[in-house]
């Protein structure tokens, strides 16, 4: 398929008429990338302690990222068939549960143990290594379904992590140019939900809007002024913590036709922007959207529970 058509957006300050549909990940330059800003992001912060666990956990997943074996690809008649059926080739239920991802989230969970982390979440990680396969099924299966909760958010968001370095290198295998829309909000890789929307700074393509998949990173053109939840070109605005929106590097979008928001991160103003650590570093604009009647779609495993 050719890339998708970009709509003019008066707002827009890139000149191009196309851009490339799906952009796939690069997983150990994507991990460093993000291990980097999440320790940049902890500098001074109040959410210091947090940020600097979650840029250890980046590390060790730009590690084995880089160091596990290729994994198998998609079968190219599974990513045929859900080419014609509008369908993400990646099943994420058969990945989390195939031998190779099992064996990342064992390798994974080992080099956890000599992360300097909380008390809490040791405790976490050893309730973790200890579960039987039954509640490893179970928490899997949460995982993929994008359920996290709250009563074992930690072991589940260890998880999360781990899913994330497969999906990521077999995301990585995929041909881009075989990649069709599936529908508004969905990854056509894998079917994840976006954690952000990301308009870019990248040469040839500055202004341009992609959506980021929060399971494997691949990275889908959307409309710039368009509800990533219900699809909707109308009623859209934005919010910011700063007192210029206008100015502002991160903000909410918001719909209201559906009444959803998601964060929106300006890289063309921002080069260092990145979606997974942003949108945790943005934590007060969660905290100021709280107060409104708009629901954040999407999904956002390490701001869960904001």
């Amino acid at each position: 398929m050719s890339a998708s058509s970009i709509q003019p957006d008066p707002s827009s300050v890139g000149g191009i008429a196309k851009a490339r549909f799906v952009v796939t990940p690069d997983p150990p330059r994507l991990f460093s990338i993000r291990a980097a800003r999440f320790a940049a992001l902890a500098e001074g912060s109040r959410l210091s302690p947090y940020l600097r666990f979650l840029a250890g956990i980046a590390g060790i997943q730009a590690a084995l990222a880089e160091s596990l074996p290729a994994p198998s690809p998609v079968p190219a008649d599974q990513i045929a068939l859900a080419r014609q059926n509008a369908m993400p080739p990646i099943d994420r239920l058969a990945m989390a549960g195939s031998s190779e991802c099992r064996q990342t989230l064992r390798d994974f969970l080992d080099r956890l143990a000599a992360l300097e982390k909380p008390a809490a979440a040791a405790a976490a990680l050893a309730q973790l290594r200890d579960a039987d396969a039954k509640e490893l099924d179970r928490i899997v299966a949460n995982v993929v379904a994008d359920i996290l909760p709250a009563e074992s958010l930690a072991q589940h968001l260890y998880v999360v992590a781990a899913i994330q370095i497969h999906a990521a290198r077999l995301a990585a295998t995929l041909d881009h140019e075989r990649l069709a829309p599936i529908r508004v909000g969905v990854c056509p890789a894998c079917g994840g939900r976006p954690v952000a929307s990301i308009v870019t700074s990248v040469q040839d393509m500055e202004g341009v809007r992609y959506a980021s998949c929060s399971c494997c990173a691949t990275s889908w053109n959307e409309v710039r002024v368009k509800c990533l939840a219900c699809g909707s070109t109308k009623g859209i605005g934005y919010r910011a913590v700063e007192s210029g929106v206008d100015e502002a590097t991160i903000k909410a979008e918001v719909c209201d036709s559906c009444f959803s928001w998601t964060k929106i991160l300006y890289q063309n103003k921002n080069p260092s922007l990145e979606a997974v650590a942003d949108d945790v570093g943005s934590l007060g604009l969660d905290l100021l959207m709280k107060d409104t009647d708009y629901h954040r779609a999407g999904f956002y495993p390490y701001l869960a529970g904001y």
